[in-house]
Protein backbone atom coordinates (compact mmCIF):
# COMPACT_ATOMS: atom_id res chain seq x y z
CA UNK A 1 0.00 0.00 0.00
CA UNK A 2 1.28 3.45 -0.90
CA UNK A 3 1.06 6.50 1.34
CA UNK A 4 -1.43 8.02 -1.11
CA UNK A 5 -3.70 4.98 -0.82
CA UNK A 6 -3.44 5.07 2.98
CA UNK A 7 -4.32 8.79 3.14
CA UNK A 8 -7.26 8.22 0.80
CA UNK A 9 -8.50 5.35 2.97
CA UNK A 10 -8.09 7.54 6.05
CA UNK A 11 -10.20 10.30 4.53
CA UNK A 12 -12.83 7.77 3.47
CA UNK A 13 -12.90 6.47 7.03
CA UNK A 14 -13.37 9.99 8.38
CA UNK A 15 -16.25 10.63 6.01
CA UNK A 16 -17.88 7.25 6.39
CA UNK A 17 -17.61 6.83 10.15
CA UNK A 18 -19.72 9.85 10.98
CA UNK A 19 -21.70 10.44 7.81
CA UNK A 20 -24.42 7.79 7.39
CA UNK A 21 -22.81 6.26 4.29
CA UNK A 22 -20.88 3.27 5.77
CA UNK A 23 -17.15 3.59 6.33
CA UNK A 24 -16.59 -0.17 6.26
CA UNK A 25 -18.19 -0.45 2.82
CA UNK A 26 -15.96 2.32 1.45
CA UNK A 27 -12.82 0.80 2.97
CA UNK A 28 -13.66 -2.45 1.17
CA UNK A 29 -14.85 -0.86 -2.08
CA UNK A 30 -11.82 1.34 -2.76
CA UNK A 31 -9.46 -1.64 -3.05
CA UNK A 32 -12.16 -3.50 -5.00
CA UNK A 33 -12.61 -0.73 -7.58
CA UNK A 34 -8.86 -0.11 -7.89
CA UNK A 35 -7.92 -3.77 -8.09
CA UNK A 36 -5.89 -3.55 -4.85
CA UNK A 37 -5.58 -6.25 -2.23
CA UNK A 38 -7.85 -5.57 0.74
CA UNK A 39 -5.76 -3.87 3.43
CA UNK A 40 -7.08 -6.08 6.22
CA UNK A 41 -9.29 -5.60 9.24
CA UNK A 42 -6.37 -4.51 11.45
CA UNK A 43 -5.67 -1.51 9.21
CA UNK A 44 -9.38 -0.66 9.27
CA UNK A 45 -9.36 -0.75 13.07
CA UNK A 46 -6.35 1.58 13.23
CA UNK A 47 -8.33 4.06 11.13
CA UNK A 48 -11.28 3.59 13.46
CA UNK A 49 -8.97 4.36 16.38
CA UNK A 50 -8.12 7.66 14.71
CA UNK A 51 -11.80 8.57 14.44
CA UNK A 52 -12.27 7.49 18.06
CA UNK A 53 -9.62 9.99 19.12
CA UNK A 54 -11.38 12.65 17.07
CA UNK A 55 -14.81 12.04 18.60
CA UNK A 56 -13.32 12.01 22.11
CA UNK A 57 -11.59 15.32 21.44
CA UNK A 58 -14.61 16.97 19.80
CA UNK A 59 -16.92 15.93 22.65
CA UNK A 60 -14.25 16.26 25.34
CA UNK A 61 -16.46 18.45 27.54
CA UNK A 62 -19.34 15.99 27.31
CA UNK A 63 -17.11 13.01 28.08
CA UNK A 64 -15.49 14.80 31.01
CA UNK A 65 -18.91 15.41 32.59
CA UNK A 66 -20.19 11.91 31.82
CA UNK A 67 -17.13 10.14 33.22
CA UNK A 68 -16.90 12.41 36.27
CA UNK A 69 -20.58 11.98 37.13
CA UNK A 70 -20.58 8.30 36.25
CA UNK A 71 -17.78 7.58 38.70
CA UNK A 72 -18.66 9.99 41.48
CA UNK A 73 -22.44 10.38 41.24
CA UNK A 74 -23.86 7.48 39.17
CA UNK A 75 -27.44 8.26 40.19
CA UNK A 76 -27.37 11.68 38.51
CA UNK A 77 -28.66 12.20 34.96
CA UNK A 78 -25.18 12.38 33.45
CA UNK A 79 -23.93 9.59 35.68
CA UNK A 80 -26.68 7.27 34.49
CA UNK A 81 -25.98 8.28 30.91
CA UNK A 82 -22.41 6.97 31.07
CA UNK A 83 -23.56 3.53 32.22
CA UNK A 84 -26.44 3.53 29.73
CA UNK A 85 -23.90 4.09 26.95
CA UNK A 86 -21.73 1.28 28.28
CA UNK A 87 -24.66 -1.13 28.40
CA UNK A 88 -25.87 -0.11 24.94
CA UNK A 89 -22.46 -1.05 23.55
CA UNK A 90 -22.83 -4.71 24.57
CA UNK A 91 -25.01 -5.87 21.61
CA UNK A 92 -22.56 -4.55 19.01
CA UNK A 93 -19.63 -5.97 20.98
CA UNK A 94 -21.22 -9.41 21.02
CA UNK A 95 -21.98 -9.18 17.31
CA UNK A 96 -18.34 -8.34 16.63
CA UNK A 97 -17.10 -11.32 18.65
CA UNK A 98 -19.58 -13.78 17.15
CA UNK A 99 -19.47 -12.68 13.53
CA UNK A 100 -15.94 -11.31 13.07
CA UNK A 101 -14.98 -13.99 10.54
CA UNK A 102 -18.16 -13.43 8.56
CA UNK A 103 -17.48 -9.72 8.59
CA UNK A 104 -14.09 -10.28 6.99
CA UNK A 105 -15.34 -12.67 4.31
CA UNK A 106 -19.01 -13.44 3.65
CA UNK A 107 -20.32 -9.98 4.54
CA UNK A 108 -17.88 -8.31 2.12
CA UNK A 109 -19.65 -9.52 -1.01
CA UNK A 110 -20.16 -6.43 -3.25
CA UNK A 111 -23.79 -7.29 -3.98
CA UNK A 112 -24.54 -7.67 -0.27
CA UNK A 113 -22.93 -4.28 0.40
CA UNK A 114 -24.98 -2.71 -2.39
CA UNK A 115 -28.17 -4.20 -0.97
CA UNK A 116 -27.39 -2.96 2.54
CA UNK A 117 -26.52 0.52 1.28
CA UNK A 118 -29.77 0.84 -0.62
CA UNK A 119 -32.18 -0.87 1.77
CA UNK A 120 -31.00 1.01 4.84
CA UNK A 121 -30.90 4.25 2.85
CA UNK A 122 -34.65 3.88 2.36
CA UNK A 123 -35.12 3.17 6.08
CA UNK A 124 -33.12 6.31 6.92
CA UNK A 125 -35.27 8.36 4.53
CA UNK A 126 -38.42 7.10 6.27
CA UNK A 127 -36.99 7.64 9.76
CA UNK A 128 -35.90 11.18 8.90
CA UNK A 129 -39.50 12.06 8.13
CA UNK A 130 -40.78 10.35 11.24
CA UNK A 131 -38.16 11.79 13.62
CA UNK A 132 -39.35 13.70 16.66
CA UNK A 133 -38.19 16.66 18.71
CA UNK A 134 -36.65 14.98 21.75
CA UNK A 135 -33.36 16.80 22.35
CA UNK A 136 -31.83 13.79 24.10
CA UNK A 137 -31.60 15.38 27.53
CA UNK A 138 -34.13 12.93 28.97
CA UNK A 139 -33.16 9.81 27.05
CA UNK A 140 -34.12 6.55 28.76
CA UNK A 141 -32.22 3.31 29.24
CA UNK A 142 -34.70 1.48 27.00
CA UNK A 143 -34.19 3.99 24.19
CA UNK A 144 -30.41 3.75 24.34
CA UNK A 145 -30.51 -0.06 24.46
CA UNK A 146 -32.70 -0.17 21.36
CA UNK A 147 -30.24 2.12 19.57
CA UNK A 148 -27.41 -0.11 20.79
CA UNK A 149 -29.14 -3.21 19.41
CA UNK A 150 -29.53 -1.45 16.07
CA UNK A 151 -25.81 -0.64 16.14
CA UNK A 152 -25.07 -4.38 16.11
CA UNK A 153 -26.37 -4.53 12.52
CA UNK A 154 -23.39 -2.42 11.45
CA UNK A 155 -21.28 -5.59 11.45
CA UNK A 156 -22.48 -5.85 7.85
CA UNK A 157 -20.58 -3.45 5.52
CA UNK A 158 -23.05 -1.15 3.85
CA UNK A 159 -25.38 -0.79 6.84
CA UNK A 160 -23.32 2.08 8.36
CA UNK A 161 -22.87 2.30 12.13
CA UNK A 162 -23.70 5.99 12.23
CA UNK A 163 -26.50 5.50 9.72
CA UNK A 164 -28.27 2.73 11.64
CA UNK A 165 -27.88 4.41 15.05
CA UNK A 166 -29.15 7.74 13.69
CA UNK A 167 -32.03 5.91 12.00
CA UNK A 168 -32.97 4.11 15.22
CA UNK A 169 -32.75 7.32 17.25
CA UNK A 170 -34.98 9.16 14.78
CA UNK A 171 -37.55 6.35 14.87
CA UNK A 172 -37.52 6.56 18.67
CA UNK A 173 -38.45 10.24 18.55
CA UNK A 174 -35.09 12.02 18.88
CA UNK A 175 -34.34 15.12 16.83
CA UNK A 176 -31.70 15.08 14.08
CA UNK A 177 -29.11 16.85 16.23
CA UNK A 178 -29.79 14.63 19.24
CA UNK A 179 -29.67 11.51 17.05
CA UNK A 180 -26.28 12.48 15.63
CA UNK A 181 -24.88 13.34 19.08
CA UNK A 182 -26.02 10.01 20.54
CA UNK A 183 -24.58 8.21 17.53
CA UNK A 184 -21.21 9.90 18.05
CA UNK A 185 -21.14 9.21 21.79
CA UNK A 186 -22.18 5.60 21.28
CA UNK A 187 -19.41 5.10 18.74
CA UNK A 188 -16.64 5.64 21.29
CA UNK A 189 -16.97 2.48 23.43
CA UNK A 190 -17.43 0.07 20.51
CA UNK A 191 -14.55 1.54 18.49
CA UNK A 192 -12.34 1.53 21.58
CA UNK A 193 -13.10 -2.13 22.23
CA UNK A 194 -12.43 -3.19 18.64
CA UNK A 195 -9.23 -1.15 18.49
CA UNK A 196 -7.95 -2.61 21.76
CA UNK A 197 -8.43 -6.16 20.47
CA UNK A 198 -6.73 -5.57 17.12
CA UNK A 199 -3.92 -3.31 18.31
CA UNK A 200 -2.87 -6.08 20.67
CA UNK A 201 -2.17 -8.25 17.63
CA UNK A 202 0.08 -5.71 15.92
CA UNK A 203 3.85 -5.68 16.06
CA UNK A 204 6.26 -2.78 15.65
CA UNK A 205 6.79 -3.82 12.03
CA UNK A 206 3.11 -3.16 11.28
CA UNK A 207 3.46 0.54 12.03
CA UNK A 208 4.58 1.55 8.57
CA UNK A 209 4.48 5.01 6.98
CA UNK A 210 1.18 4.26 5.15
CA UNK A 211 -0.48 3.19 8.41
CA UNK A 212 0.72 6.30 10.24
CA UNK A 213 -0.40 8.64 7.46
CA UNK A 214 -3.71 6.83 7.25
CA UNK A 215 -4.21 7.40 10.98
CA UNK A 216 -3.35 11.11 10.70
CA UNK A 217 -5.66 11.71 7.72
CA UNK A 218 -8.53 9.85 9.41
CA UNK A 219 -8.09 11.83 12.64
CA UNK A 220 -7.93 15.29 11.04
CA UNK A 221 -10.66 14.46 8.54
CA UNK A 222 -12.96 13.21 11.30
CA UNK A 223 -12.65 16.45 13.28
CA UNK A 224 -13.77 18.41 10.22
CA UNK A 225 -16.58 16.00 9.34
CA UNK A 226 -18.09 15.93 12.85
CA UNK A 227 -18.19 19.73 13.06
CA UNK A 228 -19.63 20.12 9.57
CA UNK A 229 -22.30 17.46 10.06
CA UNK A 230 -23.50 18.90 13.38
CA UNK A 231 -23.96 22.27 11.69
CA UNK A 232 -25.48 20.83 8.51
CA UNK A 233 -28.29 18.85 10.12
CA UNK A 234 -29.54 21.88 12.04
CA UNK A 235 -31.11 23.15 8.83
CA UNK A 236 -31.01 20.17 6.44
CA UNK A 237 -32.43 16.66 6.21
CA UNK A 238 -30.43 13.46 5.61
CA UNK A 239 -31.71 13.23 2.03
CA UNK A 240 -28.35 13.92 0.40
CA UNK A 241 -26.88 10.87 2.14
CA UNK A 242 -29.87 8.74 1.15
CA UNK A 243 -29.42 9.67 -2.52
CA UNK A 244 -25.68 9.05 -2.33
CA UNK A 245 -26.19 5.57 -0.87
CA UNK A 246 -28.73 4.67 -3.52
CA UNK A 247 -26.45 5.89 -6.29
CA UNK A 248 -23.43 4.09 -4.85
CA UNK A 249 -25.43 0.87 -4.57
CA UNK A 250 -26.36 1.09 -8.25
CA UNK A 251 -22.73 1.79 -9.21
CA UNK A 252 -21.55 -1.25 -7.26
CA UNK A 253 -24.12 -3.48 -8.93
CA UNK A 254 -23.22 -2.12 -12.37
CA UNK A 255 -19.49 -2.49 -11.77
CA UNK A 256 -19.94 -6.03 -10.43
CA UNK A 257 -21.72 -7.30 -13.54
CA UNK A 258 -19.67 -5.19 -15.98
CA UNK A 259 -16.41 -6.47 -14.51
Amino acid sequence: MTVFDAVLLGLLQALGEFLPISSSAHLVLLPYFRGMEYQGLAFDVILHAATLLAVLLYFAKDWFVLVKEGLTNPSSKDGRMLWYLAAATVPAGLAGLLFKDWAEHAFRNPLMMAACLMVFACVLWWADRKGGHNDGRQITFKTLMLIGCAQALAIMPGVSRSGITITAALLLGLSRSASARISFLLSAPIIAGAAAVEIGHLSAADFTAPLIWGFVSAFLGALVVIGCLMKYIKTHSFDVFVYYRLALGLVIIGFYFWK
